[in-house]
């Protein structure tokens, strides 16, 4: 679509305008600005890091949060302290031994000095940014390898850049080891690569790393600025912690663990060091109320045991700790504040759950819920780290009663309704028409009820996409409640709306095949051809494959798999070579030809891919049969 006047963005309107100077936000400004600055080494020389000379951070672009000014009207002024704050970066002392850089990427990387070189907590999303933090460490603190990592948890943003402190062959040959909590690999696979081709055009949305910079686009992304734009890569851990109470000495360095699974992530675990006096708390506290369903999608949290997980901390540690830090912001110092911070974070989590389910139980539905209890009660509301500035009470309390009760709302009106574009035309037969839809949605735009203006336009434009004065208007409606938001996935999303709306879906090609995939098992990677076939496209009833793949880790996988299809599903057997078609080929290559089927011939022929017995026209079949994914429409059909 041509760029003309109303495509660009619009100031804020006088509702906006009233609504955010009325916003109360009132907390001891000293405290967090202080600790988030506390202990300064050193800064990126440039904060700008790249690859091939393209940006995949870069710090300038917050830099209009790098002043003194009052939050603009066109942004909620909470979200405007935590972008700020969020703005602030380098690498800081932690404790004694211990450093973070914080940033450089949407999650923190944290050094310790241990014996023999550096453990390493959470290596960044991607790996670009970890290897420049890990360059700023050893420039600024003394050179040391990299013995070990731990991830904290299954999120890519604490596991991607994995190959920026380290290589593969390293930790195969005993070099690194790499501790994470028990399903670690499951559930990192199974959220960044079988439902990773929607999560990842929805995070598009959450974060808005594709939204200009600035008072009138994307300002932050509440746990950091936003995603970087880089490789990100898998290696499976070396050891998996299985049990509570669990403690190793790691190069040197002694830590006692809490497995923690449902709550943050399907896969996550605390850590306490005793000989520090310090505790990690992974991204189950941070300085913001979190997500227990994040709008990027992912699996429902469990609110309750994500409650007691922190009070189980507590207990263990509460006593012992003087410095507490995570894999988002900054630490929390001296004992009280400790205590004071994780009680908080333990009872906001649990009041969502109780209070949600007690109104459930009134036969309260999720949208009423979600509209009665938007406000967290008046002992949260001195403390900014339990505010919405990345999850919100609304999405929040609609999770614990999906959690509980699914997506059901008890009513059968709801059962079976029709599918958006079927129900939009109805809807706007039954509103009189296009004309009458818009006469209806510019009314309710001008006394700034853009919730309903937007509900409503949907419908026009679900019939209609390309009916331009609704995508317009409904393009300004979710600009101004962008611009009112105090949760930054809100406002990035209504603002990535707003943008689509105007100027048509962003396509960002073809999705080529993940990098997580290089660290996949051989049943993943059939997990994976699974989540993309599709029965209609298969000419055969049945077909085997066999995978001879070379470079899997035979001490935990079968260098053999086979793939058969039958009553049009997928099945997966190990330790298997014969079927109607046999192949050895290497992990990169079976990934490239399950994204590309189109290079199966070329990969033969240049002796990637070879053909032990068989026709190979039933693995084309089969590859023929992969759908292949490119960015699917949001805000219209």
């Amino acid at each position: 679509m041509a760029e003309t006047d109303r495509d660009l963005p619009k100031p804020a309107s006088e509702y906006t305008r009233r609504r955010n100077s009325a916003a109360v936000v009132d907390f001891d400004d000293g405290v967090d600005f202080a600790a988030a600055q506390r202990g300064l080494v050193a800064q990126h020389p440039t904060g700008r890091i790249e690859r091939g000379g393209r940006p995949v951070w870069d710090t300038a672009h917050h830099d209009f949060l790098r002043t003194d000014d009052p939050s603009p009207e066109t942004v909620h002024p909470g979200l405007w302290r935590q972008g700020r704050l969020n703005a602030i970066h380098g690498l800081f002392e932690v404790a004694d031994g211990v450093w973070q850089a914080r940033g450089y990427d949407i999650s923190n990387i944290t050094f310790i000095a241990a014996d023999s070189g550096w453990l390493i907590i959470d290596p960044l999303t991607a790996e670009e940014c970890a290897a420049a933090c890990l360059e700023l460490a050893n420039q600024h603190l003394g050179a040391r390898p990299v013995s070990a990592v731990i991830y904290t948890h299954s999120h890519l943003d604490h596991f991607g850049g994995m190959l920026g402190v380290t290589s593969r062959e390293a930790v195969l040959n005993g070099d690194v080891r790499v501790i994470a909590p028990e399903g670690f690999m499951h559930e990192a696979v199974g959220e960044n690569v079988l439902a990773g081709p929607i999560m990842g055009r929805r995070s598009m949305y959450q974060f808005g790393p594709l939204l200009p910079f600035g008072q009138q686009g994307q300002v932050d992304a509440g746990l950091g600025k936003t995603v970087p734009l880089g490789t990100s890569g898998l290696v499976a851990p070396t050891e998996l912690i299985t049990e509570t109470g669990t403690e190793l000495d790691v190069d040197g360095v002694r830590i006692v663990f809490q497995n923690t699974p449902d709550a943050e992530a399907p896969s996550e675990m605390n850590f306490f060091f005793p000989d520090k006096r310090l505790l990690c708390m992974a991204e189950n506290c941070t300085h913001t109320l979190h997500n227990l369903y994040p709008i990027r999608g992912a699996q429902v949290r469990d609110s309750l045991a994500w409650s007691k997980y922190i009070h189980e901390a507590m207990r263990m540690w509460g006593a012992h700790t003087d410095t507490m830090f995570a894999s988002h912001h900054w630490p929390r110092f001296g004992a009280d504040d400790v205590e004071g911070f994780l009680k908080l974070q333990r009872d906001v989590y649990r009041w969502m759950h109780d209070q949600t389910l007690r109104l459930a139980n009134h036969g309260h539905t999720p949208d009423e819920i979600a509209d009665e209890l938007t406000q967290l009660p008046d002992c949260f509301s001195k403390q900014s780290h339990v505010q919405g500035y990345y999850g919100t009470v609304s999405h929040n309390v609609r999770s614990v009663y999906n959690r509980y009760l699914g997506w059901y709302d008890g009513n059968p009106a709801h059962l079976h309704p029709h599918p958006p574009v079927a129900a939009a035309g109805r809807y706007v037969n039954m509103m009189g028409g296009a004309d009458g839809v818009m006469r209806g949605a510019q009314a309710a735009f001008d006394e700034g009820d853009y919730r309903w203006t937007v509900e409503v336009l949907n419908h026009l434009i679900f019939d209609d996409p390309g009916h331009r004065e609704a995508r317009s208007l409904s393009a300004d409606a979710m600009e101004q409640l962008g611009y009112q938001a105090e949760s930054s996935t809100w406002r990035n999303a209504y603002l990535m709306g707003a943008l689509e709306l105007r100027n048509g879906t962003i396509q960002l090609g073809r999705g080529g095949p993940p990098g997580l995939a290089s660290g996949m098992t051989g049943e993943q990677l059939i997990d994976m051809i699974g989540s993309r076939f599709d029965p209609a496209k298969c000419s055969l009833d049945t077909l085997s494959v066999a995978f001879t793949v070379t470079d899997l880790n035979t001490a935990e996988d079968s260098l053999s798999h086979r793939l058969s299809v039958e009553n049009a599903t997928i099945h997966h057997d190990p330790d298997t070579v014969t079927a109607d078609v046999a192949v050895t080929l290497d992990r990169a290559a079976l990934v490239d030809v399950i994204a590309y089927p189109e290079r199966l011939t070329e990969r033969i022929e240049d002796g990637t891919i070879t053909v032990d017995s068989g026709e190979v026209s039933v693995l084309e079949t089969l590859l023929g049969a992969l759908d292949t994914f490119i960015s699917p429409n949001l805000v219209e059909p």
